[in-house]
């Protein structure tokens, strides 16, 4: 069998202008992220993307929906020291505690509408979604947000 394909996704939850980010411990660091990881074998894309931000922020989510389900009892992933609610001019003061100029490019997209619809890769697994990804260019307009509208059931 061959490598593993690396598919990472990552949320955007915004709420009253203020966006769900994670603190998370890397190298000895502290640093903020959108909740994100890796896309598991035989995990669709939208399963990875409500996993991914259950697991690290105890919230249920939707894609342009709204952030529900906390449960506070919840232990956050390895790594995830405290999540926050913070404005693009927070996440903008903090530009070197960022794990990478996607978490702001992310939400400059969002907030200026730049958005692809992702109805065609929701459901993909892993390795279409590797495939997917090798193949196809950025959108024209250089968003890096993706949108499906559906609510995440528990």
């Amino acid at each position: 069998m061959g490598r593993r394909p690396d598919v990472t996704v990552a949320a955007i939850a915004e709420t009253d202008g203020r966006f769900l980010v994670v603190e998370e411990r890397i190298n000895r660091r502290l640093l903020f992220n959108q909740p994100a990881g890796h896309v598991e074998r035989g995990e669709t894309l939208f399963a990875a993307v409500v996993r991914e931000t259950r697991e690290e922020t105890a919230r249920g989510f939707a894609f342009t929906g709204r952030v529900s389900d906390h449960n506070p009892a919840q232990h956050l992933d390895r790594g995830i020291i405290a999540t926050h609610w913070l404005t693009r001019e927070e996440l903008e003061a903090r530009q070197p505690r960022l794990r990478s100029p996607l978490v702001l490019r992310c939400v400059q997209d969002y907030l200026a509408g730049r958005r692809s619809p992702l109805d065609g890769t929701a459901q993909l697994e892993l390795e279409c979604a590797a495939a997917l990804g090798a193949n196809v260019a950025p959108p024209v307009d250089g968003s890096t947000v993706r949108v499906l509208e559906v609510t995440a059931a528990r």
